[in-house]
């Protein structure tokens, strides 16, 4: 079996937690996992001011799919969402089935992709006018192979999410013991 493929997309403004978390998660459970700059270089600023240095340019793999894409949330959002090749990347990898995921604002990338609404989801209050049905009460939603979270509190179990996806339950319950995390109550 080969390694699954993760793309997890930066512009400035992301929300650090909500980025470097799932990236952890993820490589902790050794899922290739990069981060893409959609900025001129590889260096992106987050929401908080931590300057983050990517893998790659966006740009240099707009034209490829991966098991699965992030969008982080964060004002970078804004950014995002005007930007064509993100769209399309996303829409490319929902018509492959791959695994999408989104967290705090981020959702509404996904709409303006045309993913949602339509599988169950969750996100950030402050986007609860723009992205009807959002489950409030959820701090993680997964509709098959949509995946989405609330904010920067539920980025672990956002990043656990992904790695049951990708690479099984037993695996994201080793990735939480081996940080002492609680997945769904279940680990001591």
């Amino acid at each position: 079996m080969s390694q699954k493929t993760v793309l997890v997309i930066l512009g400035t403004g992301f929300e650090e937690v909500e980025a470097l978390a799932p990236v952890d998660m993820l490589r902790r459970a050794e899922v290739s996992c990069q981060m893409a700059s959609v900025e001129t270089d590889r260096w992106v600023t987050g929401r908080n001011g931590i300057r983050v240095e990517a893998d790659v340019l966006f740009e240099a793999i707009s034209n490829r799919t991966f098991d699965a894409l992030i969008i982080p949330g964060g004002p970078g959002t804004a950014q995002l969402r005007k930007n064509h090749a993100v769209l399309e990347m996303i829409q490319a990898h929902r018509k492959q089935d791959k695994v999408v995921g989104a967290i705090c604002a981020a959702p509404v990338v996904l709409l303006d992709a045309g993913v949602l609404p339509g599988p169950r989801h969750t996100g950030h209050m402050t986007i609860l006018g723009e992205l009807p049905g959002i489950e409030e009460e959820q701090r993680v939603v997964v509709d098959g192979k949509v995946i989405t979270s609330r904010g920067a509190g539920t980025a672990i179990d956002f990043g656990l999410a992904l790695v049951a996806a990708l690479v099984g339950e037993d695996a994201a319950e080793q990735v939480a013991k081996s940080i002492h995390y609680p997945l769904n109550g279940s680990l001591s």
